[in-house]
């Protein structure tokens, strides 16, 4: 990742309180003291053929790209095993020279729910905080985006974006290893944030509704997915221990209760466009994720609770504005 090269396109625009930031941010963020195992993922990463792209498709529910001429079967063993080398793969999917890396997310459902219900995205600068590989970039960009940086602190998820680009190869879309904390405030410099799945892994969801309208601009659009419950205004659920196996939950709202929490924090025209129970079909083990997944998170007698006993999963699309 060239975080120079980054920073200095963002010195004289409206990202310039970030620039001077970035290159430190980034090298402590992809430092191996930080993480052990970034070393194989960097050999991983390195061990990538050399391919030659005809065709990137960033519009269609597998991201990817098409060679110019058929892989010889070593090229597409050695595609196969870098990114195998990079499990697991948790949202997408992708499709590289015929190569279907079938992800444990459905990440192209969730796109489906939301993309007609949000503002168009052509010429946009947008940012995706718990961005993940950058499934959902990819797609922002192929909506018709002018930029995207997503955010995530996950050296793992930030070095798989780094092997996709390395085929899709778009400088106007970078995913960074850092949290939402690591972006200047305020920084209104985003027409559109989108924040999908992080909320109910906030100790204090309020905060975290601050800190994504401090990156919009005025009248710009937040584009918010996580989990609620079913229940009027004021009902929340705090999980004692773990939700469906996850130990970083905190708060589940009802959609009245978010969008109480929106309006308390100055969002305007606040409003669900999607309620979706979390299916099994969306959420599975892959041979590219090989790990538990929702099947073994739900109680085996009753699949409308978790193993905890708590409702499953149901997640809500809400979209507002910044005032």
């Amino acid at each position: 990742m060239d975080a120079d090269a980054l920073a200095g396109r963002w010195a004289d625009g409206p990202l310039a309180a970030w620039a001077p930031l970035l290159e430190r941010q980034v090298a402590e963020g992809l430092s191996p003291a930080r993480h052990g195992d970034l070393p194989r993922w960097q050999a991983a990463l390195d061990a990538l053929p050399e391919i030659e792209v005809a065709a990137v498709h960033l519009d269609r529910a597998r991201v990817g790209a098409e060679a110019a001429a058929p892989l010889a079967p070593a090229q597409r063993e050695a595609l196969s095993a870098a990114l195998q080398g990079l499990h697991p793969w948790r949202k997408g999917p992708y499709e590289l020279f015929g190569l279907h890396i079938d992800t444990e997310w459905r990440s192209d459902w969730k796109w489906d729910r939301l993309a007609d219900a949000i503002a168009p995205l052509t010429g946009r600068r947008v940012l995706d905080v718990g961005c993940g590989n950058g499934y959902h970039c990819w797609r922002m960009r192929g909506a018709g985006a002018a930029e995207v940086v997503g955010v995530d602190p996950s050296p793992l998820f930030v070095l798989q974006f780094q092997a996709l680009n390395r085929y899709l190869r778009d400088s106007a879309v970078n995913v960074l290893p850092l949290p939402l904390e690591a972006v200047p405030r305020p920084l209104p410099a985003f027409d559109t944030v989108f924040s999908m799945g992080v909320l109910y892994h906030r100790r204090s969801p309020l905060d975290h509704l601050l800190a994504l309208r401090d990156c919009l601009r005025p009248g710009g659009e937040l584009v918010l997915e996580t989990l609620v419950i079913e229940g009027a205004a004021g009902m929340t659920l705090m999980p004692r221990g773990r939700y469906a196996r996850m130990g970083n939950v905190w708060f589940l709202p009802s959609c009245a209760t978010l969008l109480e929490w929106l309006a308390k924090v100055k969002f305007g025209d606040a409003r669900v466009v999607d309620v979706a129970v979390t299916s099994t079909d969306e959420q599975r083990s892959t041979p590219w994720m090989r790990f538990h997944s929702l099947a073994d998170f739900l109680d085996p007698e009753d699949p409308g609770r978790t193993i905890e006993g708590y409702p499953a999963p149901r997640r809500a699309v809400v979209v507002a504005n910044a005032p």
